[in-house]
């Protein structure tokens, strides 16, 4: 099975250069060439590990897929319905704890790393994610009876969606599409550093999550990019485990068990002297 992403490269590269192209028109701020030539050595890398992360996401869904508890008729188009929902359900729950949980943050961080917003922003994109298990979120789907294919078809279909709203040459769109869906806008707040957007919109394609689970914030000012505290570099290798790194540098010091489970799975930010914060600890503040 060939990842639609594939498909989609060329397509990528036009509307990247197309939007370079008007950007430098019109005088914008919005491309630094060695930010931008850092996503793409992170998207090429994330596709080169992504040939042997597909083979264990498709192997666990599919071990899953034997002990499915129904096996639903994906040649029916409601079953597609209840497909593009439930993956888009998973999606949210998957970014919002990648929020959350330091260990699933250490691969989403490369995504947040830029200090620029741009369709070459979508590219960067994580070496270590299906290596280090993301796909758990999902299984719940094959285990239900949606075939493997199905379910890694519908994630590709959303990471496609994903692509278009990395931009600011787009300005808020008509209510009732800023209301449903995920925009450019609502994904410009996700990527701030500012204080208010912090852990907010963390939709895939359909906003209504966020807006059902208290996590919806609008855009009121361009956001500042990038992290609380940005790594101010170039270097791919640097982008894709910097957190890692971090975490190590951290549980070689936790000095308890229980302080080691913190800094592993705590929220970014949680120390145990104090020494950082997390999101919450400053927004209390």
């Amino acid at each position: 099975m060939r990842d639609l992403i594939q498909y989609a490269i060329p397509g990528f590269v036009v509307l990247l250069v197309a939007e370079v192209l008007v950007t430098a028109h019109q005088q914008k701020d919005y491309y630094d060439a060695k930010d931008t030539a850092s996503s793409l050595a992170m998207g090429i890398g994330n596709v080169i590990v992504g040939l042997v992360g597909k083979v264990i996401v498709f192997g666990a869904y599919s071990f899953v897929y034997q002990f499915r508890l129904f096996t639903i008729d994906m040649s029916q188009w409601w079953a597609w319905v209840m497909l593009f929902f439930a993956d888009d359900f998973s999606y949210y729950w998957f970014h919002r704890i990648s929020h959350s949980s330091r260990y699933f943050w250490a691969s989403h961080v490369v995504h947040h790393s830029s200090q620029k917003y741009n369709l070459g922003t979508a590219l960067r994109q994580t070496w270590t994610g299906a290596l280090t298990g993301a796909w758990v979120f999902w299984l719940w789907m094959p285990l239900l009876g949606f075939s493997p294919v199905a379910v890694m078809t519908m994630q590709a279909i959303s990471l496609l969606y994903q692509f278009w709203i990395h931009t600011e040459l787009i300005d808020k769109l008509p209510a009732p599409i800023e209301f449903v869906f995920n925009t450019p806008s609502h994904h410009r707040v996700h990527h701030g550093s500012d204080l208010d957007y912090l852990d907010k919109n963390h939709a895939g394609i359909l906003i209504i999550w966020d807006r059902l689970f208290g996590t919806f914030a609008p855009e009121k000012q361009r956001p500042t990019y990038g992290l609380t505290k940005n790594i101010d570099s170039y270097n791919p290798v640097r982008i894709a485990f910097h957190e890692w790194t971090d975490i190590l540098r951290d549980l070689r010091r936790a000095g308890s068990f229980r302080n080691a489970l913190g800094y592993l799975f705590g929220p970014p930010g949680w120390s145990h002297d104090g020494s950082r914060k997390t999101t919450k600890q400053l927004r209390g503040e």
